[in-house]
Formats: structure tokens, C-alpha cells, sequence
């Protein structure tokens, strides 16, 4: 059983200027002169935490984590109130896109003087890491993916209108409680219906919902979930990019082509990856992770018996540090 790598502190912080206004948290620790790693946090607009720099041996890696725009540390934060003049939710959403992450984590590499990396990523972080992977594969070296989301109308439906519904009936009656009866039945799109709200001028409103959305995720994440598992749900700082930031992506389809990751798979062919995936993930279903390896046979599937979506799930940590372990050699 491979355990977490002890806590460590950032040898450098900085807020990055990737344009549009946007200023990116950047963090590195471990060894400057290590094995580069990019580490993408899931959501979108989950934000990172110092947890993250545990997946890495801190002798080998030189490993970099950041906040993708709106959410974590990055300025402007999607809670903080517009300042008007051209500062809206709206205008803030507006250069909040897959493509705009795609090219920041580009905008990170270079100013970090990296030439290639090593690509980290769970969940809406498989999705992106998929996606700039695709868009750069000169730049990567190794893909190790997690809780695979390849961002397909059926696994929205799934998980937002109506499947994982039938696993946890009780938390999806509060996930169903801001909307409005008509929105409720099986056959409305509660995506859009979210979104409406989300996008309220009544901030209760909005926040009511922003939290119901959150905690829906957070509470059904791991294969055992406690009060714990959903209580920064409660936290209009975390509940309002979550929700805002991963609703507006899935209203647009993540910004990319039904199917696409799928469909491009052969642009990464030639690139080592571990796709690692909880049996029994309700968030991001398993036949993602199938469908993923299926078409990318050369990638190792890890699929670990008796766990969720969580990456800090034992069997779902032990499995990503083995592979990470396994890359700090080459």
C-alpha cells in the first residue's frame, strides 16, 4: 500500500497574469531540479489544496499545482462581488473556457522555463489533462488520470438529470429542493434549470442554489460518505465557484465537440499513461474509464475495487502515487 508522501511547504508562490484580467495562483515544492509535474484539480472550480503536493516524492518531483481561473487563490475569485465596468459574472464566465485553461497551463509551463511535464489530473482534471494533452502532446511526458469525465451529453444526464438519482435518492431530493416543481420531473434539463438560478439576480437565490449543487457532488464522492465529505459545500467561498464555474462548462458542453477526447485519442498514442478508477464512482462512472482505455490501450487501467471518486480514498491514493512512483524513474 503506497501512503501519502509527508506534508511539504511551497518553496515558491506567485499570481500569474495569463490576461483577460486574470491572475493564477502558481505553487511549487519538492525538488527544483526534479521530474516536472503539473498537477489539475477537478470541478471545474474545485481549487487545490497543500494536499495535493502528496502525491509526489518530494525528492524526485519538481511539482507545480495551480488554481484554474475564478476559484482556490486565483484572482478574480467568482465570490468576490464585480467591481462593475466591465466586471461582471457574465464577463468573468466569458473568458472561462476549456480553451483559456488549455493555453494557461501552456502560459505556466513557459514561464516556468519547463520544457516537458508530467500531467496529474482527477475528474474534470482527467477531462482538461485529456484535452491540453491533445492540444500539446510534445509537451507531456507521462499521463496519470483519475475518476475519468470525458465531458459526454450521457454522463452529464447521468449524474445531473437522472441515474445516479436511482443510488441516492435522499441526496438527490435535496439536490432537486431550489428547483422548481416543473424543473423536478424526470424529463426537465435540471442542468439549465441550475443554471437560471445560478445566474439570479436574488444572491440568496443563487447562493441556496450554488450550495444544493456542491453538496449533490460532494456528499455522494466516496464509497462511504460521511457529514464530513460534504461540509465545505456549506462555504459560499468554495459552493459558489464550484457550482458557477462547473455549471457554466457543462451548459456549453465543456467547450469541446461531443465526443472528442474519444475522437483525438490518437494524438496521444505514443504518450505512457495509468488511468486509475474507483469500481464503484458514482460521480464519473466507470465506463468512462472503460471507454477511455479501450480506445487508448496502451495506458494502464488500475480499477480499484472498493472505492468511489475521491482521490483520497485509500485504494484510489495508493493507486496514483504507485504511478507516480513508477514515472519518477524514466
Amino acid at each position: 500500500m503506497h501512503d501519502f508522501y509527508p506534508p511539504i511547504d511551497a518553496y515558491s508562490t506567485e499570481l500569474l497574469d495569463v490576461g483577460d484580467g486574470q491572475l493564477l495562483y502558481v505553487e511549487q515544492s519538492g525538488n527544483p531540479d526534479g521530474k516536472p509535474v503539473v498537477f489539475i484539480h477537478g470541478g471545474p472550480g474545485g481549487g487545490t489544496s497543500p494536499e495535493c503536493r502528496q502525491f509526489f516524492d518530494p525528492e524526485r518531483y519538481r511539482i507545480v499545482v495551480f488554481d484554474q481561473r475564478g476559484c482556490g487563490q486565483s484572482k478574480p475569485h467568482i465570490a468576490d462581488p464585480p467591481t462593475g465596468d466591465g466586471d461582471s459574472l457574465a464577463d468573468r464566465l466569458a473568458v472561462n473556457t476549456t480553451p483559456h485553461l488549455i493555453a494557461d497551463i501552456e502560459t505556466i509551463r513557459e514561464h516556468l522555463g519547463i520544457d516537458r511535464w508530467q500531467v496529474f489530473g482527477g475528474s474534470w482534471g482527467s477531462t482538461l489533462g485529456l484535452a491540453y494533452a491533445q492540444t500539446h502532446p510534445q509537451r507531456v511526458t507521462e499521463l496519470v488520470l483519475r475518476g475519468i469525465f470525458l465531458l459526454r451529453r450521457s454522463e452529464l444526464d447521468w449524474y445531473y438529470n437522472d441515474g445516479a438519482s436511482h443510488v441516492y435518492p435522499d441526496n438527490w431530493e435535496q439536490y432537486l429542493a431550489p428547483l422548481d416543481e416543473a424543473d423536478r420531473s424526470p424529463a426537465a434539463d435540471k442542468i439549465a434549470a441550475y443554471h437560471r438560478l445560478l445566474h439570479s439576480d436574488d444572491t440568496a437565490v443563487a447562493l441556496r442554489a450554488a450550495k444544493a449543487w456542491s453538496k449533490w457532488e460532494r456528499s455522494t464522492s466516496h464509497l462511504i460518505n460521511t457529514l464530513e465529505s460534504s461540509a465545505d459545500a456549506d462555504d459560499p467561498r468554495f459552493a459558489i465557484p464550484f457550482a458557477q464555474i462547473e455549471n457554466h462548462y457543462f451548459v456549453h458542453g465543456g467547450f469541446l465537440d461531443e465526443g472528442q477526447l474519444l475522437r483525438d485519442i490518437e494524438k496521444i498514442a505514443g504518450i505512457p499513461g495509468v488511468i486509475v478508477q474507483g469500481r464503484y464512482d458514482v460521480v464519473c462512472p466507470a465506463r468512462s474509464a472503460w471507454d477511455l482505455h479501450r480506445a487508448w490501450p496502451t495506458a494502464d487501467l488500475v480499477m480499484v475495487p472498493d472505492a468511489g471518486h475521491s482521490a483520497f480514498e485509500p485504494g484510489i491514493r495508493s493507486a496514483l502515487i504507485a504511478a507516480t512512483d513508477r514515472f519518477a524513474k524514466d
